[in-house]
Protein backbone atom coordinates (compact mmCIF):
# COMPACT_ATOMS: atom_id res chain seq x y z
CA UNK A 1 0.00 0.00 0.00
CA UNK A 2 2.93 2.55 0.45
CA UNK A 3 4.26 2.33 -2.77
CA UNK A 4 0.62 2.29 -4.18
CA UNK A 5 0.58 5.74 -2.46
CA UNK A 6 3.74 7.10 -3.42
CA UNK A 7 3.37 6.02 -6.82
CA UNK A 8 -0.06 7.79 -6.95
CA UNK A 9 1.39 10.95 -5.60
CA UNK A 10 3.85 11.16 -8.22
CA UNK A 11 1.26 10.88 -10.99
CA UNK A 12 -0.85 13.10 -9.20
CA UNK A 13 1.82 16.25 -8.69
CA UNK A 14 2.29 15.33 -12.10
CA UNK A 15 -1.29 15.43 -13.65
CA UNK A 16 -1.37 18.71 -11.51
CA UNK A 17 0.89 20.16 -13.28
CA UNK A 18 -0.18 19.03 -16.58
CA UNK A 19 -3.33 20.87 -16.07
CA UNK A 20 -2.23 23.97 -14.87
CA UNK A 21 0.17 23.56 -18.09
CA UNK A 22 -2.83 23.23 -20.16
CA UNK A 23 -5.23 25.72 -18.41
CA UNK A 24 -1.98 28.53 -18.94
CA UNK A 25 -2.10 27.73 -22.27
CA UNK A 26 -5.88 27.91 -23.10
CA UNK A 27 -5.45 31.27 -21.53
CA UNK A 28 -3.15 32.61 -23.26
CA UNK A 29 -5.31 31.87 -26.46
CA UNK A 30 -8.34 33.73 -25.35
CA UNK A 31 -8.36 37.21 -27.16
CA UNK A 32 -6.46 40.32 -25.13
CA UNK A 33 -5.31 40.37 -21.59
CA UNK A 34 -4.99 42.11 -18.31
CA UNK A 35 -3.50 45.02 -19.70
CA UNK A 36 -6.66 45.34 -21.68
CA UNK A 37 -9.22 45.08 -19.09
CA UNK A 38 -7.77 47.62 -16.97
CA UNK A 39 -6.89 49.94 -20.01
CA UNK A 40 -10.52 50.69 -20.23
CA UNK A 41 -13.30 49.87 -22.99
CA UNK A 42 -11.22 52.72 -25.53
CA UNK A 43 -7.78 51.24 -24.35
CA UNK A 44 -4.93 53.82 -26.11
CA UNK A 45 -2.39 51.52 -27.56
CA UNK A 46 0.57 53.31 -24.97
CA UNK A 47 -1.00 52.81 -22.25
CA UNK A 48 -1.96 49.43 -23.12
CA UNK A 49 2.01 49.03 -23.54
CA UNK A 50 2.96 50.36 -20.27
CA UNK A 51 0.40 48.57 -18.40
CA UNK A 52 1.66 45.14 -20.51
CA UNK A 53 5.19 45.70 -18.87
CA UNK A 54 4.33 46.79 -15.28
CA UNK A 55 2.02 43.16 -14.99
CA UNK A 56 4.99 41.44 -16.51
CA UNK A 57 3.14 40.06 -20.28
CA UNK A 58 6.09 41.08 -22.25
CA UNK A 59 7.70 37.67 -21.74
CA UNK A 60 7.15 34.82 -23.22
CA UNK A 61 4.36 32.25 -22.55
CA UNK A 62 6.99 29.93 -21.39
CA UNK A 63 8.82 32.08 -19.36
CA UNK A 64 5.67 33.38 -17.34
CA UNK A 65 4.36 30.00 -16.62
CA UNK A 66 8.03 28.91 -15.47
CA UNK A 67 8.35 31.69 -13.00
CA UNK A 68 4.79 31.45 -11.66
CA UNK A 69 5.46 27.61 -11.47
CA UNK A 70 8.99 28.46 -9.38
CA UNK A 71 7.15 30.83 -7.19
CA UNK A 72 4.46 28.16 -6.25
CA UNK A 73 7.26 25.98 -5.24
CA UNK A 74 8.48 28.19 -3.14
CA UNK A 75 4.79 28.94 -1.42
CA UNK A 76 3.78 32.54 -3.73
CA UNK A 77 0.62 32.00 -5.63
CA UNK A 78 1.13 35.42 -7.01
CA UNK A 79 -0.57 38.74 -6.92
CA UNK A 80 -3.73 39.53 -8.91
CA UNK A 81 -3.57 41.55 -11.95
CA UNK A 82 -7.08 43.28 -11.75
CA UNK A 83 -7.40 43.61 -7.70
CA UNK A 84 -3.40 43.91 -6.67
CA UNK A 85 -3.80 41.49 -3.90
CA UNK A 86 -1.66 38.50 -3.15
CA UNK A 87 -3.80 35.61 -4.47
CA UNK A 88 -3.53 33.60 -1.27
CA UNK A 89 -5.78 36.39 0.53
CA UNK A 90 -8.29 36.28 -2.57
CA UNK A 91 -8.63 32.45 -2.48
CA UNK A 92 -8.69 32.76 1.46
CA UNK A 93 -11.83 35.28 1.08
CA UNK A 94 -13.45 33.38 -1.29
CA UNK A 95 -12.74 29.59 -0.38
CA UNK A 96 -15.11 29.35 2.87
CA UNK A 97 -18.59 29.57 0.58
CA UNK A 98 -17.48 27.42 -1.98
CA UNK A 99 -16.07 24.85 1.22
CA UNK A 100 -19.79 25.17 3.06
CA UNK A 101 -21.81 24.57 0.02
CA UNK A 102 -19.59 21.55 -0.66
CA UNK A 103 -19.26 20.41 2.67
CA UNK A 104 -22.88 20.42 3.39
CA UNK A 105 -23.40 18.72 0.13
CA UNK A 106 -21.34 15.76 1.04
CA UNK A 107 -22.99 15.33 4.43
CA UNK A 108 -26.01 15.29 3.38
CA UNK A 109 -25.15 12.90 -0.16
CA UNK A 110 -23.75 10.21 1.46
CA UNK A 111 -26.96 9.05 3.54
CA UNK A 112 -29.42 9.96 1.37
CA UNK A 113 -27.78 8.49 -1.69
CA UNK A 114 -27.66 5.04 0.57
CA UNK A 115 -31.18 5.35 2.08
CA UNK A 116 -32.28 5.65 -1.23
CA UNK A 117 -30.63 3.00 -2.85
CA UNK A 118 -31.32 0.45 -0.11
CA UNK A 119 -34.25 1.38 0.44
CA UNK A 120 -34.79 0.39 -3.89
CA UNK A 121 -32.90 -3.07 -2.87
CA UNK A 122 -34.97 -4.22 -0.44
CA UNK A 123 -37.71 -5.18 -2.92
CA UNK A 124 -36.61 -5.06 -6.57
CA UNK A 125 -39.55 -4.33 -9.03
CA UNK A 126 -41.66 -3.60 -6.83
CA UNK A 127 -43.69 -0.25 -6.69
CA UNK A 128 -40.52 1.59 -4.42
CA UNK A 129 -37.84 0.50 -6.60
CA UNK A 130 -39.85 1.96 -9.49
CA UNK A 131 -40.50 5.19 -8.45
CA UNK A 132 -36.71 5.87 -6.83
CA UNK A 133 -35.51 4.37 -10.39
CA UNK A 134 -37.14 6.16 -12.10
CA UNK A 135 -37.18 9.64 -11.26
CA UNK A 136 -33.18 8.95 -10.27
CA UNK A 137 -33.24 8.79 -14.33
CA UNK A 138 -35.37 11.88 -15.36
CA UNK A 139 -33.94 13.99 -12.39
CA UNK A 140 -30.22 12.96 -13.44
CA UNK A 141 -30.39 13.41 -17.36
CA UNK A 142 -31.42 17.83 -16.26
CA UNK A 143 -28.18 19.86 -16.59
CA UNK A 144 -27.52 21.70 -13.57
CA UNK A 145 -28.05 25.36 -14.95
CA UNK A 146 -31.31 24.01 -16.21
CA UNK A 147 -32.48 22.64 -12.57
CA UNK A 148 -30.80 26.16 -11.26
CA UNK A 149 -32.58 28.11 -13.34
CA UNK A 150 -36.64 26.22 -12.76
CA UNK A 151 -36.15 26.01 -8.81
CA UNK A 152 -35.09 29.33 -8.66
CA UNK A 153 -37.40 30.44 -10.66
CA UNK A 154 -40.18 28.35 -8.67
CA UNK A 155 -39.53 28.21 -5.25
CA UNK A 156 -37.93 32.20 -5.17
CA UNK A 157 -39.32 34.09 -7.51
CA UNK A 158 -42.74 32.52 -7.91
CA UNK A 159 -43.29 31.13 -4.57
CA UNK A 160 -40.79 33.95 -2.63
CA UNK A 161 -39.99 30.89 0.07
CA UNK A 162 -36.55 31.30 -0.65
CA UNK A 163 -33.97 34.20 -1.56
CA UNK A 164 -33.18 34.09 -5.44
CA UNK A 165 -29.40 34.79 -4.47
CA UNK A 166 -26.67 35.07 -2.09
CA UNK A 167 -26.43 38.07 -2.52
CA UNK A 168 -26.22 40.23 0.92
CA UNK A 169 -24.88 37.15 2.57
CA UNK A 170 -20.91 37.97 2.76
CA UNK A 171 -18.49 35.21 3.11
CA UNK A 172 -20.60 33.12 5.58
CA UNK A 173 -23.55 31.61 4.23
CA UNK A 174 -23.99 29.29 7.10
CA UNK A 175 -25.26 33.03 8.53
CA UNK A 176 -28.41 32.85 6.42
CA UNK A 177 -29.17 29.18 5.98
CA UNK A 178 -31.79 29.88 3.63
CA UNK A 179 -29.51 31.03 0.72
CA UNK A 180 -27.61 27.54 1.07
CA UNK A 181 -31.21 25.68 0.01
CA UNK A 182 -31.60 25.76 -3.72
CA UNK A 183 -27.63 25.74 -4.28
CA UNK A 184 -27.69 22.70 -2.20
CA UNK A 185 -30.15 20.87 -3.68
CA UNK A 186 -28.78 21.89 -7.31
CA UNK A 187 -25.85 20.27 -5.92
CA UNK A 188 -27.28 17.13 -5.08
CA UNK A 189 -29.48 16.19 -7.58
CA UNK A 190 -27.34 14.64 -10.20
CA UNK A 191 -24.84 13.08 -7.68
CA UNK A 192 -27.65 11.35 -5.31
CA UNK A 193 -29.28 9.47 -8.41
CA UNK A 194 -25.89 8.27 -9.97
CA UNK A 195 -24.71 6.96 -6.38
CA UNK A 196 -28.05 5.32 -5.28
CA UNK A 197 -28.07 3.55 -8.43
CA UNK A 198 -24.63 1.97 -7.58
CA UNK A 199 -25.72 1.02 -3.83
CA UNK A 200 -28.77 -0.18 -4.93
CA UNK A 201 -27.38 -2.56 -7.54
CA UNK A 202 -24.45 -3.45 -5.51
CA UNK A 203 -27.23 -4.25 -2.40
CA UNK A 204 -28.99 -6.62 -4.77
CA UNK A 205 -26.01 -9.05 -5.43
CA UNK A 206 -24.85 -8.52 -1.94
CA UNK A 207 -28.31 -9.69 -0.64
CA UNK A 208 -28.44 -12.25 -3.21
CA UNK A 209 -25.03 -13.90 -2.40
CA UNK A 210 -23.69 -16.80 -0.42
CA UNK A 211 -22.71 -14.98 2.69
CA UNK A 212 -25.92 -13.28 2.93
CA UNK A 213 -28.22 -16.17 2.59
CA UNK A 214 -25.70 -17.72 5.35
CA UNK A 215 -26.52 -15.07 7.63
CA UNK A 216 -30.09 -15.28 7.36
CA UNK A 217 -29.93 -19.07 7.55
CA UNK A 218 -28.10 -18.32 11.02
CA UNK A 219 -30.99 -16.52 12.49
CA UNK A 220 -29.77 -13.06 12.06
CA UNK A 221 -32.53 -10.27 11.50
CA UNK A 222 -32.94 -9.07 7.87
CA UNK A 223 -31.69 -5.54 8.86
CA UNK A 224 -28.90 -6.95 10.34
CA UNK A 225 -28.15 -8.70 7.17
CA UNK A 226 -28.75 -5.93 5.41
CA UNK A 227 -26.86 -2.93 7.09
CA UNK A 228 -23.94 -5.08 8.48
CA UNK A 229 -23.05 -8.06 5.67
CA UNK A 230 -24.51 -6.70 2.41
CA UNK A 231 -24.21 -2.91 2.55
CA UNK A 232 -20.13 -2.81 3.03
CA UNK A 233 -19.58 -5.05 0.24
CA UNK A 234 -22.52 -2.97 -1.64
CA UNK A 235 -20.84 0.62 -1.15
CA UNK A 236 -17.50 -0.39 -2.48
CA UNK A 237 -18.18 1.13 -6.02
CA UNK A 238 -19.83 3.87 -4.52
CA UNK A 239 -16.95 4.79 -2.61
CA UNK A 240 -15.13 5.24 -6.03
CA UNK A 241 -18.08 7.06 -7.89
CA UNK A 242 -18.43 9.44 -4.95
CA UNK A 243 -14.64 10.35 -6.03
CA UNK A 244 -15.60 11.24 -9.71
CA UNK A 245 -18.48 13.18 -8.09
CA UNK A 246 -16.25 15.53 -6.51
CA UNK A 247 -14.77 16.12 -9.59
CA UNK A 248 -17.99 16.90 -11.34
CA UNK A 249 -18.75 18.79 -7.97
CA UNK A 250 -15.55 21.32 -8.40
CA UNK A 251 -17.58 22.24 -12.13
CA UNK A 252 -21.08 22.30 -10.58
CA UNK A 253 -20.11 24.84 -8.14
CA UNK A 254 -19.20 27.44 -10.54
CA UNK A 255 -22.56 26.84 -12.16
CA UNK A 256 -24.44 26.74 -9.14
CA UNK A 257 -22.43 29.97 -8.28
CA UNK A 258 -22.92 31.79 -11.29
CA UNK A 259 -26.31 31.62 -11.17
CA UNK A 260 -27.65 31.91 -7.37
CA UNK A 261 -24.69 34.94 -7.14
CA UNK A 262 -22.41 32.71 -3.99
CA UNK A 263 -19.19 34.64 -3.87
CA UNK A 264 -17.29 31.87 -4.24
CA UNK A 265 -14.45 30.06 -5.95
CA UNK A 266 -16.76 29.78 -8.89
CA UNK A 267 -17.35 32.87 -8.84
CA UNK A 268 -14.23 33.90 -8.18
CA UNK A 269 -12.93 31.84 -11.25
CA UNK A 270 -15.41 33.32 -13.77
CA UNK A 271 -14.09 36.78 -13.09
CA UNK A 272 -10.61 35.79 -13.26
CA UNK A 273 -11.26 34.18 -16.70
CA UNK A 274 -13.25 37.60 -17.53
CA UNK A 275 -10.66 40.03 -16.59
CA UNK A 276 -7.69 37.83 -18.10
CA UNK A 277 -6.04 37.65 -14.09
CA UNK A 278 -3.89 34.60 -15.27
CA UNK A 279 -2.40 34.47 -11.48
CA UNK A 280 -5.90 33.69 -10.15
CA UNK A 281 -6.86 31.60 -13.35
CA UNK A 282 -4.00 29.22 -12.45
CA UNK A 283 -4.10 29.23 -8.90
CA UNK A 284 -7.88 28.26 -8.96
CA UNK A 285 -6.50 25.52 -11.18
CA UNK A 286 -3.93 24.35 -9.15
CA UNK A 287 -6.31 23.73 -6.19
CA UNK A 288 -9.13 22.05 -8.16
CA UNK A 289 -6.47 19.64 -10.27
CA UNK A 290 -4.87 19.07 -6.33
CA UNK A 291 -8.09 18.42 -4.67
CA UNK A 292 -9.04 15.80 -7.28
CA UNK A 293 -6.33 13.92 -7.16
CA UNK A 294 -6.14 13.83 -3.17
CA UNK A 295 -9.81 12.79 -3.54
CA UNK A 296 -9.30 10.07 -6.04
CA UNK A 297 -6.55 8.40 -3.92
CA UNK A 298 -8.51 8.63 -0.51
CA UNK A 299 -11.23 7.04 -2.41
CA UNK A 300 -9.13 4.15 -4.00
CA UNK A 301 -7.76 3.76 -0.59
CA UNK A 302 -10.75 3.84 0.86
CA UNK A 303 -11.99 1.27 -1.57
CA UNK A 304 -9.15 -0.80 -0.99
CA UNK A 305 -10.08 -1.04 3.04
CA UNK A 306 -13.81 -2.25 2.32
CA UNK A 307 -12.48 -4.93 -0.05
CA UNK A 308 -9.36 -6.25 0.62
CA UNK A 309 -9.71 -9.23 -1.58
CA UNK A 310 -9.33 -6.79 -4.73
CA UNK A 311 -6.02 -7.07 -4.20
CA UNK A 312 -5.54 -10.46 -5.43
CA UNK A 313 -4.44 -12.19 -2.76
CA UNK A 314 -7.90 -14.09 -2.27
Amino acid sequence: MHGYVVRRLSLGLAQIVLVTALVFALTEALPGDAAVVLAGDAPDPGRVARLRHELGLTGSAAERYTGWLLGVLRGDLGTSMIAGRPVAAFIAESGPPTAQLAAITLLLLVPLAVAGGVAAAVRPGRALDRVISGTSVALYAVPEFALAIVLGAVFALRLGWLPPTAIGAGGDLLADPAVLVLPVLVLLARPICSISRLVRGGMIDALGSGYAAHARRLGLAPRRVRWAHALPNAVTPAVQQLARTTDWLLGGVITVEAVFVVPGLGSALTGAVAARDVPVILALALLFAATTVTVNLLADIAAYRLAPRSDGAG
